[in-house]
C-alpha cells in the first residue's frame, strides 16, 4: 500500500542537527496518522507515494519544523513558587503555572524547566528543537488504512516530537517522541 492522506505509517528514524550530532533515534516503529496532527507537513509531503521499506532523508529548516527560537518565551520565576521535587526537564502547561508566575507568559505554551537556581527557575516556552535545522532519516516500516477513530481524533496516538507535560511532582516522560 502506498502512503496517502488518511493512512497510518509505521516509522523509525534518526534525527541529527546540521553538525551531525544525533538528537534522537527511534529504533522500534511508531505509528503516525498521515493527514492528521501527528507529523510535520514537510514530513507528510515527503512520505506521499512511498511504500514499506522506503528510506527518506530530509533537511528540515526551523520554519518547516519547530520555528525560530523566541527569547520572549524565556521566563525567570521565583523558586519558592514551585514544588521541592522540581527537576530540570520537567514541563508545565502555561495555563497551569503556579500562581504568582509572570502574567505575560502565554497560557497556550508548554514550558520546560531548563535551570534551577536557589532563588529562581528558568522556564523556556520554546519547543526543544526551535531554531535548529534538522536532518531526518526515515524508514517506512508499515502502511495501513487509518481507522475511523484515528481519523476522528486526527491522530494515531503519537505526535511527531510532542513534548508531554508532566505533573509537577512527577517526571515520567522526558523523551522527544
Amino acid at each position: 500500500m502506498e502512503i496517502k492522506q488518511r493512512c497510518v505509517v509505521g516509522l523509525t528514524w534518526t534525527l541529527k542537527d546540521t553538525m551531525g550530532e544525533t538528537l534522537d533515534v527511534l529504533e522500534e516503529p511508531v505509528e503516525f496518522l498521515v493527514g492528521g496532527a501527528d507529523l510535520l507537513v514537510v514530513i507528510e509531503e515527503a512520505l506521499q507515494g512511498h511504500t514499506p521499506g522506503a528510506k527518506i532523508d530530509l533537511h528540515i529548516e526551523p520554519e518547516q519544523g519547530f520555528g525560530d527560537f523566541n527569547d520572549q518565551l524565556i521566563f525567570l520565576e521565583p523558586r519558592q513558587l514551585f514544588p521541592a521535587e522540581l527537576e530540570e526537564g520537567m514541563t508545565f502547561e502555561g495555563a497551569s503555572l503556579p500562581p504568582g508566575c509572570n502574567a505575560q507568559a502565554p497560557v497556550d505554551a508548554l514550558y520546560t524547566v531548563t535551570d534551577i537556581y536557589p532563588e529562581h527557575v528558568v522556564l523556556d516556552g520554546n519547543h526543544p528543537l526551535a531554531g535548529i535545522a534538522l536532518r531526518l532519516s526515515l524508514r517506512v516500516s508499515s502502511v495501513r488504512e487509518a481507522t475511523e477513530s484515528e481519523i476522528g481524533l486526527g491522530s494515531a496516538g503519537t505526535g511527531f516530537f510532542r513534548v508531554t507535560p508532566v505533573v509537577a511532582a512527577l517526571s515520567e516522560q522526558r523523551t522527544l517522541h
